[in-house]
């Protein structure tokens, strides 16, 4: 909610209930939960241990559930009733919450140059000079006009309501109708006596004025509740008073802002009333019941045109087939049955009654199939519309695209139809109010002016905006954004200079407000209210200083702040511009970020304009979303409190990169707390058995798998941190190396670790842990490594270049490994699970590994044509028919058991083809690009190892010899023969 809101929240909650507040207190229901204790019963805030938050509250706040009183929303922050009273003035929400917000963001170990911070409104004089400036500039350029236009608006703020303004229903924009002025034929029934003399409408909204030539009926809902509303001296319209209330802030009411019911009706009490409506060939229609009619859209009155309209077919199609239909709602059989289907437009596909042929294709029995009319309508509609005729009326054979205009504007012209606008899905401002769509004279932004949104996309094209999906949201909102209310007269902000009664709009005054950070720390001096503790007074900031500063703009001779001032200013907005990035939520796209976009291309010149943006989500708890009133909630505080500084870190980098919603888990925090102190016991294990750890250069295959870990890490996770996707850094620069030490630890046997290696493993883990977990580096850094500084400015590791042909040898070499255990469990306990360590004698002892490094025969073969018919460009292959054609014409199809080979070759080719999407084109070498056999052999003591053999022979699988020395289980040989990457071992008891 604004501040200015909840200010005048309490205000009205002290007027009521009196200072402090006693609000009124219900019953509360028995739950199988414990009571949350009153005011004074507890001890104050507590946070259960991995559950919900629990503040103190009220029976009335506990019942209200989402709708508290704002007093007792204060109170389960900890504050007092004396001091909440404050809280009416809104000036002392910007004194009394920054100041905490520092301190809490200091106790996350935030790295901040705290000289640049500032608030906004006119509270800060600087700022405030600097927003007067930005909005005397646009409207210089003609970018700020003033105009009567819809807006989405708050009755109860009296002003329009912006996206940050909004509780619900931010983006929605107003969805423009043509309002229908249906004529009810006189004499009126006696219910609408009131009515007698008057012009009644019934007001039916639309979007397809065109079909207007087809009416043969309206629709209202039987039970829906309607009312007769003035319009003007003479005009009454029949709607509801949703629709009723949007009109009145549309200038189209008698009472300007408010709706005046002359009588209350029903959907019952309007069927069969006889109409006049504009433009329909049937002189007179009748109001019918429709049971799907909306009344939470358009005005709850609906045209119907059974030609055109799958649901009007439908729906007039059972009245006339259901004689009990009728009856139910009193409807007479001349009100419906005379009443036949209008021919006005031919669809290309489905003729001049295209509504009626669709339902008859589709199998449509009853107006109560949704799913099938829906389907029906958006082919019919879209089809009409792009690519239809006009087959009736005064524009006939014209495309229908181009004639709705037309027939529109005849409609407005002769007074036989209004224009009516409302939110296009329902808004609700955060005063608590639901919000209309308002005709309002105020001051606009020109943005969607062609010249202006060509420049837009030209500087959003230059951007890196780290996604696709950023970058197409912002498209989009580029494609439909219009002429935005910049103005306001409630809350806070700075005054739009012209005409101060109105307010800079909150979406508006901090477009261009990175510009003021490279300089304001001059100006304030650290003071982020702009007190006057600057030697720059702010009525010395004119446009002409700020144009000198921002905009290349001449010396402002006139100024008396000091040259040298002036100068370094300039020189360090210069320095930081064009800014490379921006961080903000995802919501600020379809407004914020966009005018920022826009307002950096209208005033500063292209070298200036921005860089990038990083768009993130919001953030949910466990999987939910986060929410005071549900209890679903933490502060920063409260999680720094329970889980630690840095263990909170750990849990935000762990809760998802890219636009997608975050996710903070509890267990993911408190496991953060364990590894890390378990990671610190290690360190201080292995810096005390310092002696026993081998020496020297290191050399062995384990020691440069280990050092080539460590090189891949620091490039892999440099290159995360840089596309600021912290769960992939925290991945590869803590949980995979993590898992490498691991596994040196394993493969490194009796020889032992060595020693500098290890040394270089905690200097490179620590600082690529320390963007994420800044206090854990720094006391690993001073404490167990005894460095000098800090860690945070010791700079990136330094690396060698990764060897990713010894990374792909090391992973062949440990998922052989692992192939073999789960072989030699089976062979021993005789199934899939089960203990390897049985009977001694059963055991066996020798590991046979046959190893067939290069494809051969029918294999080579096929790999060699899926090379020629693969296009690395697209990354697709050529059609299976083709690829089929050139192994039938291959070596391998004059062979003279072909037929076998080849269904032999379908399923190799299709695997290969599946690999290649998952692993790319090396799937398809003959040979991997290091030598197995060297591989395991170098290796042999720790395939030995980890699978308590006594011997193992690594044998070529092509030589002669080495099939004989399997003995009696040759014949696995043939049943498994090894390929490249895939040995086949034998064990076998000596």
């Amino acid at each position: 909610m604004p501040i200015k809101a909840s200010a005048d929240k309490l205000s009205n909650e002290i007027e009521m209930f009196g200072n402090p507040p006693q609000f009124p207190v219900a019953e509360e229901e028995e739950t199988g939960e414990q009571e949350v204790k009153a005011e004074g019963e507890g001890e104050g805030n507590q946070t259960a241990p991995g559950g919900k938050f629990k503040g103190k509250k009220s029976k009335a706040v506990a019942k209200t559930g989402a709708a508290k009183f704002q007093w007792e929303i204060m109170r389960s922050y900890g504050l007092s009733d004396e001091e909440i009273a404050k809280f009416t003035n809104p000036y002392h929400w910007l004194t009394f919450f920054p100041p905490l917000a520092v301190e809490d963001l200091k106790a996350f170990g935030l790295g901040c140059d705290w000289r640049r911070s500032f608030i906004t409104t006119d509270m800060n004089p600087y700022f405030d000079s600097f927003v007067r400036w930005q909005v005397r500039k646009l409207k210089s350029l003609g970018k700020i006009v003033k105009d009567l236009r819809f807006a989405i608006y708050s009755p109860k703020d009296g002003q329009p309501c912006a996206d940050h303004d909004r509780a619900s229903g931010e983006g929605v924009i107003p969805q423009e109708y043509t309002l229908i002025k249906m004529e009810v034929v006189a004499p009126f029934p006696s219910k609408m006596g009131v009515l007698e003399g008057r012009k009644v409408y019934l007001a039916a909204a639309t979007l397809r004025p065109e079909t207007m030539y087809g009416q043969t009926n309206a629709w209202v809902l039987p039970d829906g509740k309607y009312g007769a509303y003035e319009i003007n001296d003479t005009d009454v319209f029949i709607l509801t008073y949703r629709a009723a209330r949007n009109l009145a802030y549309q200038r189209l009411s008698r009472k300007p802002d408010e709706p005046t019911c002359l009588v209350e009706l029903t959907g019952q009490d309007l069927i069969g009333l006889p109409l006049r409506s504009p433009l329909a060939f049937n002189e007179v229609i009748y109001t019918l019941p429709m049971l799907s009619v909306l009344t939470e859209k358009g005005t709850g009155i609906v045209t119907s045109v059974p030609s055109d309209s799958p649901d009007d077919y439908m729906a007039l199609h059972d009245l006339k087939a259901k004689p009990a239909f009728r009856a139910k709602f009193g409807v007479k059989d001349e009100w419906v049955l005379p009443f036949e289907i209008v021919p006005i437009i031919n669809h290309p596909d489905f003729g001049d009654k295209s509504a009626e042929r669709i339902c008859i294709e589709k199998k449509i029995k009853s107006q109560n199939e949704r799913d099938k009319l829906d389907e029906a309508k958006k082919v019919i509609y879209k089809g009409g519309f792009y690519e239809g005729t006009m087959v009736a009326g005064e524009f006939s054979g014209m495309k229908v695209q181009d004639a709705k205009s037309l027939i529109r504007s005849k409609l407005l012209e002769m007074n036989q139809a209004v224009v009516y606008s409302e939110p296009e899905k329902k808004v609700m401002s955060r005063s608590g109010d639901e919000c209309v769509v308002a005709l309002t004279d105020q001051w606009y932004i020109t943005y969607g002016e062609p010249e202006w949104r060509n420049a837009a996309e030209e500087c959003l094209s230059g951007m890196n905006l780290y996604s696709d999906e950023s970058r197409h949201g912002f498209e989009h909102t580029l494609s439909w954004l219009n002429q935005w209310a910049c103005s306001r007269n409630f809350g806070l902000g700075s005054r739009i200079p012209w005409d101060d009664q109105f307010l800079v709009e909150s979406l508006s005054d901090s477009t261009l407000y990175m510009a003021y950070y490279t300089v304001c720390h001059h100006l304030q001096k650290g003071d982020m209210y702009g007190s006057d503790h600057s030697s720059v007074k702010p009525e010395q900031l004119t446009d002409e200083v700020w144009d000198f500063l921002f905009c290349g703009g001449p010396y402002p001779s006139s100024s008396d702040i000091s040259s040298s001032l002036l100068e370094k200013m300039k020189s360090e907005f210069e320095y930081w511009y064009p800014f490379d990035l921006r961080v903000s939520g995802k919501d600020l796209i379809q407004n914020h970020l966009t005018f920022c976009i826009y307002n950096h291309t209208a005033i500063l010149p292209k070298h200036l304009w921005p860089h990038g943006f990083r768009c993130n989500g919001h953030i949910m708890l466990n999987s939910e979303k986060m929410s005071k009133s549900t209890g679903n909630f933490r502060t920063l505080k409260q999680a720094i409190e329970e889980f630690s500084a840095d263990a909170t870190r750990f849990s935000l980098a762990d809760a998802g990169d890219g636009m997608d919603d975050a996710n903070f888990v509890f267990e993911t925090a408190n496991a953060a707390i364990l590894r890390l102190t378990k990671e610190i016991a290690w360190m201080q294990e292995v810096l005390a058995a310092e002696s026993s750890l081998r020496s020297g250069v290191p050399s062995t295959y384990a020691d440069k798998v280990f050092a080539n870990e460590m090189n891949i890490a620091v490039e892999a996770t440099g290159k995360n941190y840089g596309g600021y996707m912290f769960r992939e850094a925290l991945k590869t620069g803590f949980y995979d190396l993590q898992a490498a030490r691991d596994e040196y630890r394993l493969s490194c046997g009796s020889g032992g670790m060595n020693r500098d290696l290890l040394w270089k493993f905690m200097d490179v883990q620590t600082r690529l842990i320390a963007p994420i977990c800044p206090h854990y580096a720094e006391y690993v850094w001073k404490e167990l490594l005894k460095k000098n500084g800090y860690c945070i400015k010791s700079g990136w590791p330094k690396a060698e270049l990764p060897d990713l042909t010894l990374k792909k040898g090391n992973k062949y070499l440990q998922d052989s490994i692992v192939s073999m255990r789960k072989l030699l469990q089976k062979q021993v306990s005789g199934s899939k699970k089960g203990n390897i360590n049985v009977n001694a004698q059963n055991k066996p002892t020798v590991g046979l590994i046959y190893v067939n490094e290069q494809y051969d025969g029918w294999k080579r073969e096929c790999l060699n044509i899926l090379r020629t018919k693969f296009d690395k460009a697209s990354r697709t292959f050529s059609p299976d028919k083709e690829i089929l054609a050139e192994l039938q014409q291959s070596a391998i199809a004059k062979e003279g058991n072909f037929k076998q080979i080849q269904k032999l070759c379908m399923p190799f080719l299709r695997f290969k083809k599946d690999e290649v999407m998952a692993v790319g084109d090396q799937a398809l070498d003959l040979k991997l690009p290091f030598g197995e056999i060297e591989v395991l052999n170098t290796n042999s003591d720790l395939i030995k190892r980890q699978l308590g053999l006594e011997r193992i022979e690594i044998l070529d699988a092509a030589e002669p010899t080495a099939i004989g020395r399997a003995g009696p289980h040759a014949s696995l040989l043939k049943q498994n023969p090894p390929s490249p990457g895939n040995p086949t071992s034998i064990f076998i008891n000596e």
